[in-house]
């Protein structure tokens, strides 16, 4: 536990009903106390009148006292309730910090909660995911994260590849039980079930790490194939605008959209062409650049032009590019339709609804998301590199038939998952985590 003790609001700036002030730390009750003339007893609170050091009256309201370690950072914490504006708030925070508080830092109450073993380091980060949770869907993988099950999940793995390590080295160090790595099944089929375990965390933190972030879309092609239309169609308004002019779309336009439970990031790119046009050619580059930079790329082509110029091969720009005929609507579909192509028609809908289902599958959005854990890029990179070194490890002892090589990744991939908990993460890496924090939380 530190020795000092931290102050901050913890709600939004700006005019509310109520605003909330947090104190934690060695002095939060004499702190408390100095500001509400008293505090109730844990678990309880008082309606008070709070007040300055020098007797001037600053707000009324309601003070909630939790004791250590029973509280969310594991310290004594006090919570002042007020109204809701800045100027009360602001004051009230002066007088915790005459009265000896220092302002919090971004994110230190949760730091202080995984320092004190209140929460580990996965369910710290899955808090501001929640707060900043744009999807009722990954909101709820948020939650499933703060209550553990993702650290659930990696502490049982973790507890697996110790016990494995524990019979490899003690295999290693009496080599007079003459073990025979190769042709111990049990060895081979532990390897297997680890592997195993690794790919299913990892589905599931791919699915909330989609759920979280979402997905960048770029919708591409030449002038006037129907983009801003279909950019239109997709968000639901007449954000971009459309003519019969080519090249009306001089810049990229961008969007966010809920599409199903799916956070989708939308844009609009400039007609892709050869153009002299100074500002034109610079709204092209900008298109090539969203296309380089999406998750997903739809390349829109004209249906009424037999002969439309494909732009992007796949395999040389992107490999991620879905194919989208549009203007439906004015052509004979029954006599071109393959259920192998998607075809649209921004104008009456026809085909949006097959298009958002493609989308959905070729970026992994499933119902297999329901059962997501709220995870982070760092998470998935850290659960590959697990995997990757148990990988390596197998193929070690096939290769050399010893145990040592095995063990050795076995010690790397126990470390590395024991990074996303926090176990195992260098203090630099939790002061880049924690300050991405909200001050307050």
């Amino acid at each position: 536990m530190t020795a000092d003790t931290i102050a901050a609001i913890a709600t939004p700036s700006g005019v509310g009903g109520i605003g909330v002030l947090r104190l934690s730390g060695i002095n939060a009750h004499a702190i408390g106390k100095a500001i509400a003339g008293e505090v109730p007893p844990a678990g309880e609170f008082s309606y008070r009148c709070f007040q300055d050091l020098n007797g001037n009256e600053i707000d009324q309201g309601i003070v909630l006292c939790f004791s250590s370690p029973s509280s969310f950072t594991g310290e004594d914490v006090i919570e002042l309730q007020g109204h809701g504006g800045p100027v009360p708030m602001a004051m009230l925070l002066d007088a915790c910090i005459q009265a000896g508080a220092r302002r919090a830092e971004p994110g230190e109450f949760s730091q202080r909660a995984f320092l004190n073993d209140r929460i580990d380091l996965a369910q710290a980060e899955a808090i501001t995911d929640l707060i900043n949770s744009a999807t009722e869907q990954a909101a709820r993988s948020a939650v499933r994260s703060i209550k553990g099950a993702f650290s659930d999940h990696v502490q049982g793995l973790e507890q697996e590849l110790i016990r494995f390590r524990m019979y490899i080295e003690a295999a290693i160090d009496f080599p007079e039980e003459e073990i025979d790595f190769l042709a111990d099944k049990g060895i081979m089929s532990r390897l297997k079930n680890i592997k195993t375990q690794l790919k299913q965390i990892l589905e599931r933190a791919n699915a909330g790490e989609l759920l979280q972030h979402g997905v960048q879309i770029a919708l591409v092609g030449e002038p006037n194939v129907g983009k801003s239309s279909l950019f239109n169609a997709l968000i639901g308004s007449e954000a971009a605008i459309v003519t019969e002019i080519p090249g009306t779309t001089r810049d990229v336009i961008a969007q966010s959209i809920n599409l199903d439970g799916l956070l989708i990031h939308l844009m609009d790119t400039a007609g892709i062409r050869k153009s002299e046009d100074v500002v034109e050619k610079i709204g092209i580059d900008r298109a090539r650049q969203a296309l380089a930079s999406a998750d997903l790329v739809l390349e829109l082509r004209d249906s009424t032009i037999k002969k439309s110029k494909k732009l992007i091969t796949s395999g040389t720009e992107t490999n991620k590019v879905l194919t989208v005929y549009t203007k439906t609507d004015l052509i004979n579909t029954a006599k071109t339709s393959n259920e192998n192509e998607i075809r649209v028609s921004s104008k009456t809908g026809q085909g949006i609804p097959g298009l958002i289902q493609r989308i959905k599958e070729e970026v992994g959005f499933s119902i297999a998301t329901a059962s997501a854990f709220s995870a982070r890029k760092r998470h998935i990179s850290l659960l590959q590199s697990t995997f990757l070194a148990v990988e390596r490890g197998e193929n070690e002892l096939i290769a050399a038939g010893a145990g040592e090589l095995l063990a050795e990744e076995l010690r790397l991939a126990h470390n590395t998952l024991g990074e996303i908990t926090g176990k195992m993460t260098a203090d630099d890496l939790l002061g880049e985590i924690f300050s991405s924090f909200c001050i307050g939380k």
